[in-house]
């Protein structure tokens, strides 16, 4: 997975749906993604720290993975797991203001 985003850019796509008694909301947030050229060693290296064990991608972009990573476009959160943004946004159609 990691060799195929070397030196590419990927979209992450995250959904966030709640529902409050009959209302229901849902948003999704779309995030571009490009990582550096990886060499194999250097693939090699991070698979073996187990960060990429359990994260869709390959990668965790909050942790070690964030020095492979050139460039981002759009939500942070988003490619994390939880679009924020939107998430705040819809707690607060539903009543529920974050701020």
């Amino acid at each position: 997975m990691l060799a195929r985003l070397s030196g590419r850019t990927h979209r992450v796509v995250t959904s966030v749906a709640l529902r409050w008694h009959d209302e229901r909301i849902m948003a999704a947030s779309t995030t571009r993604v490009t990582f550096r050229r990886l060499s194999a060693n250097e693939i090699a290296r991070y698979v073996a720290k187990g960060e990429s064990l359990d994260k869709a991608g390959a990668y965790a972009v909050q942790g070690v993975a964030a020095a492979l990573i050139r460039r981002i476009a759009g939500s942070y959160s988003g490619v994390m797991g939880l679009p924020l943004y939107e998430t705040a946004a819809a707690l607060a159609q539903l009543g529920f203001p974050v701020l």
